[in-house]
Parts: structure tokens; sequence; C-alpha cells
């Protein structure tokens, strides 16, 4: 097969040429890679996806989209000279789970908009996994999710059986409950203690952000940006009138700070 002269790819040839860089003959730095060493490349990857998302950047979203099926391909590969699965049994069963949770499309459940439609796959989902209870829907959830995302899921759970809070005001009541306990550990000097309260008030907080709908998780990637933002502004204001904020007092960078905002 001639992959050097080809004017356009298809999925087949990308399987291809992760089989030639794989083989005795091909890429050392490949055939030397495990599922654990590039482990981290595939969370680096989707991240990337996510920022051509959020930069609404086709062109970059296309090539990160790319870099993540790459990684599919990779372990993939690696899996089949392990004996264990390869690429075609990845699409099979992802075939087979669309078909099988899709039952309002697929069956004869009925489905008429997308709460409905999202009950009947988490419906499907609890049966396919043998998931009798919801705390085991709770356990599924992947622990390696970032925290924010992965508390979000939880209470999902939890509140499909009715354990949630009746409103966002309700919701909210809860958050200056935690920050007194976590004063109170604060003022105690337990560190354990802080730890847990700050947890329990981050949780909170999430609770609150899933009722008025917000993406906890978007919501602090943009606090982030917008601190970053505002911070380098305040460093242009310092620098034009001749402030070091190294050495500036707290009082002088509030008032920069308030300036920028």
């Amino acid at each position: 097969m001639d992959l050097i002269n080809k004017k356009s790819y298809d999925f087949n040839d990308l399987i291809e040429i992760m089989k030639f860089l794989r083989a005795p003959d091909g890429c050392p730095w490949d055939r030397v890679q495990t599922h654990e060493s590039i482990r981290s490349n595939f969370i680096e990857e989707t991240y990337e996806v996510i920022e051509a998302i959020d930069n609404k950047d086709n062109e970059l979203m296309k090539e990160e989209l790319g870099d993540v099926l790459l990684q599919v391909v990779f372990h993939s590969e690696m899996a089949a000279e392990e004996n264990a699965f390869d690429i075609n049994d990845v699409i099979n069963d992802v075939c087979k789970k669309l078909v099988i949770r899709h039952p309002h499309v697929f069956g004869d459940v009925k489905a008429d908009n997308s709460d409905e439609a999202l009950k009947s796959w988490d419906d499907v989902k609890m049966k396919t996994k043998s998931q009798q209870r919801q705390s085991e829907a709770m356990l599924s959830v992947s622990r390696s999710l970032p925290s924010l995302m992965r508390a979000e899921k939880i209470q999902k759970k939890a509140a499909k059986v009715g354990f949630d809070w009746d409103n966002a005001e309700d919701a909210m009541e809860k958050i200056p409950e935690e920050l007194s306990e976590l004063k109170q550990a604060v003022a105690e000097n337990n560190q354990a203690d802080i730890a847990e309260e700050l947890g329990d008030l981050l949780f909170s907080v999430v609770n609150v952000s899933r009722f008025l709908k917000v993406d906890s998780e978007k919501a602090l990637y943009d606090a982030c940006d917008k601190f970053t933002s505002r911070f380098t502004s305040l460093e242009e204001l310092a620098q034009k009138r001749d402030i070091d904020i190294k050495t500036a007092t707290i009082d002088e960078l509030n008032s920069l700070w308030d300036e920028v905002k």
C-alpha cells in the first residue's frame, strides 16, 4: 500500500499507518509506548479539543479531533498486539451501545423531548450495567473526571431518586452553613477538618450551579480567564504609574484592581 503519495486518506489508512509505526522497523518512539506511557497525552489532546471549541476555531478543532482519534487508534493497536481487542471491537461495542441506549429511536420507547430521551438513556444504562441501586450509578462516575464535573454528575444521580433540594434558593442556604463550619475548622487549626469542610463548601457551590443550569467547570474556567485578564491590566496600569507591584502595598494593589474592574 502506497501511503506516501496518496492525495487523501481515510480511516483505514490511519489504522495501517499506526500498524507501520508500531512494527519492528517502524518508529522507535511509537514502538516502545504503552497504555500508561501515553495516558497523559489523551488527556492533553482532549483539553485541546475543548479549547478549540471554546475559541470557535473549526480548523483547530478539526486538527485536535484528529489527535484524539489518533489516541483511540494508538491504544486500540496496542491492545490488538496483546490480543485484548482491536479497533473493530471498539467500533462494534460503541455502535451496539448507541442502538441499545436509544430505545426511543430504535425501539418502542416514547421520548418527546431531550429530558425524556436522557431519562430513557439513563434507565437503559443502569439495566445494562446491572445497577440495582442509585449508589452503584454514583460509583460508576469516573474518579478521573475533574472534581467539579464529577460532583455535578454524582448530584444528578442522587436527584434522580428525589434526594435533592427543591430549588436554587434552598441549595444556596447550605453555602453559609458550610462556610461557617470551614471557619470553625480554621479557628481550631485542624488541617484535616479544614480540607473536609472546604470540600463540602465546594460541593455545595456545585449544587447551586446545577440548579442555576450553569456548568460549574466552565464557570471556574471563565473566572480564571477573567482574573488573568484583569491582573494583566493591573500590571499594565501599575507600569504606567511607575508602581512596582512586587513592593506595592496591598491597598495600592486593591486600588489598581478596582480601577481595572
